[in-house]
C-alpha cells in the first residue's frame, strides 16, 4: 500500500487543483495556488535546511514588485514577469543567505528579519517606483491575444507555473542534494567532517527557495493587479511560518494543507465580518502545536504508517 500511496496521492492533488475554481470562487482559488508556493518554500528551508526565516516575505514581495514592473512597463507575457520577478527574488537572496547562514538558530532568523525590514523601508521610500504606501495599481495580466481578465481563466493559465514550482521542490527534496540538507540539518558538524561545504548547500537551499517563494509572489501580484507594502511585511513571513508548522514540517504535503487551511479560514472569517481573524488562526495554532507535535498532516502520514 505504501508503494501506491504516493502516485494515488499526487493523483489526488492534480484532481482537486483542477477542479478547485469550479468548486470555489476563482479570487480564492488563485490565492491557494499563490500561498501554496510561498508555504512549500518555506517548508524547503525550514523543514529539509534547518533554517528559520522570519524574513521570507522580502522574496515573496521583492518578486510581486519586479513582476508589476516588468508587467507595467516592458508590457511582458504574464509567465515571463512571473520568471523575471522570482530570478530577482533569487538575485536578492544571494547577497542575504551568503550572510545569513553564517549564523544558525536565532541569530540567522533575526538577520533574515533584519534584510526584510531593510527592503520593506526601501520599497516604503522608493515611492517614484514602488508607489510607497500607495502600492503599485492597474498591473496588467497578458498572454498575447488570450483574455485573463476573468480569474477564471487565470487560474488555469497559472497552474502550470504553480505545478513546476511544487514539482522543482519536490525534486530538490528527493535529490542527493536534498538529502545532503536533511543531514546538514541533523547533525552540520559531522556533514562538514564528511566533506561537504555547509554554508554553500545552506546558501544554494536559500537561493532555491527564494526563487520558489518568489513565482507564488509574482503570480499575486497579477492575480490581484495590486503590489502593496503588505507583501514586503514580517507578519507575511510569520503567516508563511505558521502555514508550514500548522500542516508539519518537512512534509510539503503538509505546507500544502496548512497553506489551504489558513487561506480558507481567513477567507470564511473575513466574509463572515469577524473583527480579529488573527485571534482565531492564532488559537487553532496553538491548538495544533499542542496537540499535534508534528503538524496535522505529518501526524496523519505518521499514524498510517505505523498501522500499515
Amino acid at each position: 500500500m505504501r508503494r501506491f500511496a504516493g502516485p494515488v496521492l499526487l493523483a489526488a492533488g492534480l484532481l482537486v487543483a483542477v477542479w478547485l475554481p469550479n468548486g470555489v470562487y476563482t479570487g480564492l482559488a488563485v490565492d491557494l495556488l499563490c500561498w501554496a508556493l510561498f508555504a512549500v518554500s518555506v517548508d524547503l528551508l525550514l523543514g529539509y535546511a534547518g533554517l528559520l526565516s522570519f524574513g521570507h516575505a522580502a522574496y515573496w514581495g521583492s518578486s510581486a514588485y519586479a513582476t508589476g514592473l516588468l508587467a507595467v512597463h516592458l508590457g511582458l507575457p504574464f509567465p515571463l514577469a512571473v520568471l523575471g520577478g522570482a530570478l530577482t527574488a533569487a538575485l536578492i537572496a544571494v547577497p542575504v543567505g551568503y550572510l545569513a547562514v553564517k549564523r544558525v538558530g536565532i541569530y540567522f532568523a533575526m538577520v533574515t528579519l533584519a534584510f526584510a525590514q531593510m527592503i520593506y523601508f526601501i520599497a516604503n521610500e522608493w515611492r517614484s517606483v514602488t508607489g510607497g504606501e500607495n502600492g503599485m495599481q492597474s498591473v496588467p495580466r497578458t498572454l498575447g491575444s488570450v483574455d485573463l481578465s476573468d480569474n477564471y481563466y487565470f487560474y488555469y493559465a497559472a497552474l502550470p507555473i504553480v505545478l513546476g514550482g511544487l514539482g522543482l521542490t519536490w525534486r530538490i527534496v528527493h535529490s542527493p542534494f536534498g538529502r545532503v540538507l536533511v543531514a546538514i540539518r541533523d547533525n552540520p558538524a559531522r556533514a562538514r567532517a564528511l566533506g561537504y561545504p555547509v554554508h554553500r548547500y545552506k546558501l544554494a537551499a536559500f537561493v532555491l527557495s527564494a526563487f520558489v517563494a518568489g513565482l507564488g509572489g509574482g503570480l499575486f501580484a497579477l492575480a490581484h493587479q495590486f503590489v502593496s507594502l503588505d507583501t514586503l511585511h514580517w507578519t507575511t513571513s510569520g503567516k508563511a511560518v505558521i502555514m508550514v508548522v500548522l500542516g508539519g514540517i518537512g512534509t510539503l504535503w503538509g505546507a500544502l494543507f496548512g497553506s489551504s487551511f489558513v487561506v480558507v479560514l481567513e477567507d470564511s472569517l473575513s466574509q463572515a465580518d469577524f473583527a480579529s481573524p488573527g485571534l482565531i488562526t492564532g488559537g487553532v495554532f496553538v491548538l495544533a502545536v499542542l496537540l499535534f507535535r508534528r503538524g496535522l498532516w505529518g501526524t496523519v502520514a505518521a499514524f498510517l504508517r505505523r498501522r500499515f
